[in-house]
């Protein structure tokens, strides 16, 4: 038996502190009579479009449709949107403990697609995987004085262990720098130790007080990697390297245009020189989606962790820490989904195609299954994730629906008429209704595959091109406080000249709920007037309010 002692928990998964226990069954489900499972949105472009197959059964598709539960629209209320894709698409659901999450196997998949990608990256750039204890001995936490003062609300701390009173707090892993120095000051004796870079796909433990799915929960998995350096430009070039290996996947992968800069002093990571992130820009609020710390020698120093040099000299070692998270999941259905549910870009979909059967009379049957089936083997043998639906449990309409609340980026359907003609008809999950569509694809194998490889860039780079529209149209350049104000008053980025005190900083965030979230690395040329002091500014910074 553990025992866990925690702060207080009145607050999670506010809005009300008066809601009851079943809060997680309410926030998901106050908006429908009846929580089932549906994939089917409140706008489903399948029912918009129309072929000679699909035809016949859109009267049956919008009688299941009815009977299912609708998404809130996006517009209407983006928090419920939210929770309602998350639901419908089957990526998560709440576990018992207020702000858990169950992860499902669909978002979990997406989940692999980034560790899948990542993992390939961290080890290319020489790290090695392993593996810390979750359980951090207290002491720890509190002999680096900022990373203590930084964490300290947010820690679960464990008193009883066995039935009994144990004779150090344990805290539950919040993130991993103090286990990690430990650990280094026994293996790092020479310089010839040196670098030793690591990294570790773990859990972690926050008792955050506001939880969202994804974008904030008590528990989240995530990658952490360290490591320790002989001298400080190497720490430095590794911070930069893997930040700049974050903001690749964002744009090459998630389609997600982040905005990748150094924080201010204000937002730096407790214990770390510097701190590197890459910020998304979701429903014009901001999301740290990764970020990439330069320790300096600060835990180093803390934990001892020394090495003899080239000249026999004891110094302490520079060290680096950097992670992304589930967080990303939840920044990828935010930035591109729409009212008929998920929209995920090809590369991190968990599949690509998904194949209908329209199955016909009983007579031609085998024969749509038969063309159905080898048309997922041409593409499954060109590397293309696909799945066949055959399932005769549900009318091809509710499959439509089903999949598109999936954000399956490609639909092919397959009728009688397209196996007697020796084509397919595929319609795009990105541009909605009979635009999307197209009628007439061979089956041949080496034209189909080309059409979908190629169809799938073009959703790839669409989504892409649509993020950064969003993001540029939504960033207000300012010159002065008051435009600052103005900007975040209207649910804008704010960005302009900045060099002013980090008490200043404060007064940004008390009086507009804004943050600084970053000094961007593109940045324009020249001296600049700062927009609070009036003094010269050597960089702009980009304020906004934040997830």
């Amino acid at each position: 038996m553990v025992a866990l002692r925690l702060p207080s928990v009145s607050a999670l998964f506010s809005p009300s502190a008066a809601v009851s226990r079943r809060y997680p069954e309410i926030l998901w489900r106050r908006h429908h009579h009846v929580r089932r499972f549906s994939g089917v949105s409140a706008q489903s472009t399948a029912e918009k479009e129309a072929s000679p197959e699909t035809e016949p059964v859109r009267v049956a598709a919008r009688k299941d449709r009815d009977e299912e539960r609708r998404v809130t629209p996006r517009s209407q209320d983006f928090n419920a949107w939210y929770n309602d894709v998350i639901a419908d698409a089957e990526l998560a659901d709440y576990g018992p403990v207020r702000g858990t999450m169950v992860i499902r196997p669909y978002g979990y998949a997406i989940w692999e697609a980034i560790q899948d990608y990542l993992n390939v990256k961290i080890k290319e750039t020489g790290h090695s995987n392993m593996y810390f204890p979750q359980f951090i001995p207290y002491s720890f936490i509190e002999k680096e004085a900022s990373h203590v003062a930084g964490f300290s609300p947010e820690l679960a701390v464990v008193t009883i262990g066995g039935g009994k009173e144990l004779e150090e707090k344990l805290v539950v892993r919040p993130t991993s720098e103090t286990i990690v120095n430990h650990m280094f000051t026994q293996w790092i004796h020479s310089y010839r130790d040196l670098p030793l870079m690591i990294n570790q796909w773990a859990n972690v433990t926050r008792w955050e007080m506001r939880t969202k799915p994804f974008v904030r929960t008590l528990e989240f998995l995530w990658q952490e990697g360290h490591t320790a350096h002989a001298n400080p430009e190497e720490a430095e070039k590794e911070a930069l390297q893997m930040i700049d290996v974050y903001t690749k996947f964002a744009y090459d992968q998630a389609a997600i245009p982040v905005i990748t800069g150094r924080k201010s002093e204000v937002e730096t990571f407790a214990g770390a020189d510097r701190t590197y992130t890459i910020e998304a820009m979701i429903d014009r609020k901001a999301l740290q989606a990764g970020t990439s710390h330069n320790l300096g020698q600060n835990f180093s120093r803390a934990f001892g962790t020394q090495f003899t040099d080239e000249n026999g000299q004891r110094q302490h070692v520079w060290q680096t820490s950097w992670a992304i998270s589930t967080r990303f999941v939840g920044g990828i259905i935010m930035t591109h989904g729409d009212d008929a549910g998920l929209m995920l870009p090809p590369n991190i979909a968990p599949i690509q195609v998904i194949i209908i059967p329209i199955l016909g009379k009983a007579d031609e049957q085998a024969g749509v299954l038969n063309a159905a089936s080898s048309v997922a083997e041409v593409l499954k043998s060109a590397s293309i994730k696909v799945q066949l639906d055959d399932s005769d449990q549900r009318t091809p309409g509710w499959k439509f629906n089903f999949w598109e609340m999936k954000g399956v980026p490609l639909r092919i359907e397959i009728g009688p008429r397209d196996v007697s003609s020796g084509s397919v008809v595929i319609s795009r999950r990105d541009v909605p209704g009979k635009q999307g569509k197209v009628f007439a694809i061979s089956m041949e194998p080496s034209i189909l595959v080309a059409y979908v490889k190629d169809k799938l860039d073009e959703i790839q780079s669409s989504l892409l091109e649509r993020a950064k529209s969003f993001r540029d149209s939504n960033i207000v350049d300012v010159s002065s406080y008051g435009e600052l104000k103005e900007a975040i008053s209207l649910g804008k980025w704010a960005r302009g000249p900045w060099s002013a005190s980090d008490a200043e900083e404060l007064k940004v965030k008390e009086e507009t709920g804004a943050t600084l979230r970053c000094f961007p690395f593109e940045q324009p040329p020249g001296m600049k007037t700062c927009l609070m002091t009036g003094n010269p500014a050597e960089e702009v910074a980009i304020f906004s309010k934040s997830y």
